[in-house]
């Protein structure tokens, strides 16, 4: 039988479902499940015979959480927010109910740095490249960090020259992909060897794109390889969407160039909501807590809220 986690996950992922109409169908009393999404009801056994055969007719299906949904969060640029988005968007998604994984697949760390986490013996390249497992720790509960550093770096020709490089963080989160919702990975700031493989290895993925000509040099080749991974390697891999971040919406530049990249890129899907340029982020960072914990009232806190319930809509 459906569990009741597992009716509120599929009601967050189909935002546009009209709650009070499955309580009419499912023969349930009025805002059962508006008291459920609220946590000021916890669904019964009854509850969930009742409403199990409705949301199977509106698509749920036993398969949709038995693995997670692995996204990368994108850019061959710095300095786009990368990281901002793959550790707020996780904790927003932990926040809606959600089991997170953050991969921090980049050499420079900054994932794990930001959540306080410094020093490891064991990191993702040493599981890609060694007979160990991924390291996991968690942050907070229902979400959790795979760690990255320099060593990465150091041993970027190791994983080059390995059998089957492209698939390996692939073949290492499928062996957990059971324990987590969404697997959220934050890539380097570079079209190598360790993009490749976290793009091989998604189902989604996410590009942060600074509303600036600087940030757009080059995004034809990003496409261009995620592209080639599609069609060489991983045929189900989804572009989720464009995300602007670090936008002033103000400034005429920017909203000249948001333009620009809606036209020069209608095929790509582009996400509404814009992530605002602002100082509390780099505070956040600097203390090491993510938006939500470091200010949950901020218009930053509120944007990836949005992003969060966007997500499962476009």
């Amino acid at each position: 039988m459906i569990s009741a986690e597992k009716i509120i996950k599929f009601l967050r992922q189909k935002p546009a479902l009209n709650l009070s109409q499955i309580e009419k169908e499912s023969g349930l009393p009025s805002r059962t499940l508006h008291k459920a999404f609220s946590g000021s009801l916890k669904l019964n056994e009854k509850h969930c015979q009742l409403i199990e055969p409705v949301l199977r007719n509106y698509g749920y299906a036993d398969e949709l959480f038995s693995k997670a949904k692995i996204i990368s969060i994108v850019n061959h640029k710095g300095g786009v927010g990368k990281t901002t988005t793959t550790i707020n968007l996780g904790k927003a998604l932990v926040i809606s109910g959600f089991r997170v994984l953050l991969v921090d697949f980049d050499s420079q760390g900054n994932t794990s740095q930001c959540c306080g986490v410094h020093q490891v013996d064991v990191q993702v390249i040493d599981a890609l490249l060694e007979k160990v497992d991924l390291p996991i720790i968690p942050l907070d509960e229902n979400l959790f960090l795979a760690p990255s550093n320099i060593k990465m770096a150091y041993r970027e020709l190791e994983l080059i020259n390995s059998i089957g490089n492209e698939k390996r963080l692939k073949n290492r989160l499928q062996k957990i992909s059971e324990e987590f919702d969404f697997i959220i990975i934050d890539c380097p700031p570079a079209l190598n060897i360790f993009t490749t493989n976290a793009l091989v290895a998604s189902d989604l993925c996410i590009i942060p794109l600074q509303p600036e000509a600087s940030a757009l040099y080059g995004v034809d080749s990003l496409f261009n390889r995620i592209y080639e991974v599609r069609e060489e390697s991983n045929p189900s891999l989804i572009v989720k969407g464009i995300l602007f971040t670090m936008v002033t919406e103000n400034t005429l530049v920017h909203k000249q160039m948001i333009d620009y990249v809606k036209k020069e890129y209608k095929h790509i899907p582009i996400f509404n909501v814009l992530i605002e340029r602002a100082t509390i982020i780099q505070q956040s960072q600097v203390a090491q807590k993510d938006i939500f914990t470091y200010s949950p009232k901020s218009p930053v806190a509120l944007q990836y809220a949005e992003l969060a319930k966007e997500f499962f809509i476009i």
